[in-house]
């Protein structure tokens, strides 16, 4: 007589929550208190920006006598007249613009051509420029402030325009993004370049710094912020005030060079306007960004 036997039983995974399936409540409370934590924060943060906004169109009485209040009442713009009337605003925002995009452009060029020299090209001392690099990274700004200003005197362009751009236009940390990135892209891609006898430049600017787009906007976003913000470097390389930017200019307001009073709506308004091209570019930037990256991740 046969004896039949039972096929083992397979233990079964419980079926995942698909789109139909309600979540358990546990999940459900995590979730929320998770978003409920992330909103608050975000309100932390926008708080400071929104009362700014607010103090601006405010009148003087009513900006001393409810300063934490967002809600301008009545709502008034004598502000924004008196900065462009009262003031050298107008000096120094075409000053921001004009240093910004000289230091941006060279930045992104200058950083592009060393980083590239540093992933890609064999020299002697090599890795130890490389280290003297990130040796760079690792100095406070600070500290650098009194041989700027020494070099910037020996040299003979102390209070001139190029005292404002011509330092800044390399800098440590761009160098080091730049080479990591194209450590990243296959030595194979620029061989075919090379084969057709195109040179180390050519085979830079034609084959490698296009492929290097995500990094050269990000480079791009920190240059112009960076450079947009800088107040250390414009009190030790210029002194004359037609040549203020409006970190420097702005420090003059704050500082009480337009007399008695608090006159936070004309300071905050100034600050206000300061602050709408580097939000603009950022806006404009990041959405490139962001997609160039989706489309490298998708590809890889």
């Amino acid at each position: 007589m046969a004896v039949v036997t039972e096929p083992p039983r397979v233990p079964t995974r419980p079926t995942p929550a698909g789109p139909g399936r309600r979540r358990e409540p546990r999940g459900l409370v995590t979730t929320f208190v998770g978003y409920a934590i992330l909103v608050f924060f975000a309100l932390v943060f926008l708080y400071p920006f929104v009362i700014q906004i607010g103090n601006a169109f405010k009148t003087e009485p009513d900006a001393a006598a409810n300063p934490l209040s967002p809600v301008p009442s009545p709502l008034d713009l004598t502000s924004f007249e008196r900065i462009f009337d009262g003031t050298s605003f107008p000096l120094w925002m075409g000053n921001s613009l004009l240093v910004t995009v000289l230091v941006t452009v060279g930045r992104v060029f200058f950083d592009s051509l060393a980083g590239y020299a540093l992933a890609r090209l064999r020299f002697r001392g090599r890795s130890g420029l490389f280290v003297a690099v990130i040796a760079v990274m690792a100095v406070p700004g600070v500290v650098l402030l009194i041989p700027k200003f020494l070099v910037l005197n020996q040299i003979g362009i102390y209070d001139s325009y190029a005292a404002l751009v011509v330092p800044l236009l390399a800098d440590a940390a761009g160098v080091f993004i730049m080479k990591q990135f194209f450590e990243s892209i296959p030595v194979s891609m620029e061989e075919a370049a090379r084969i057709d006898g195109a040179g180390v430049f050519r085979t830079f600017w034609s084959v490698v710094l296009p492929m290097a787009k995500p990094a050269l906007i990000t480079l791009t976003i920190l240059s112009f912020q960076g450079s947009w913000n800088e107040f250390p470097h414009t009190l030790v390389a210029v002194q004359d005030p037609s040549l203020f930017t409006l970190p420097r200019g702005l420090a003059d307001l704050v500082t009480g060079s337009l007399g008695s009073g608090t006159q936070y709506p004309l300071k905050l308004g100034a600050a206000l306007l300061a602050t709408i091209p580097v939000a603009i570019i950022f806006v404009i930037f990041q959405r490139y960004f962001v997609r160039d990256s989706s489309e490298g991740a998708e590809k890889g």
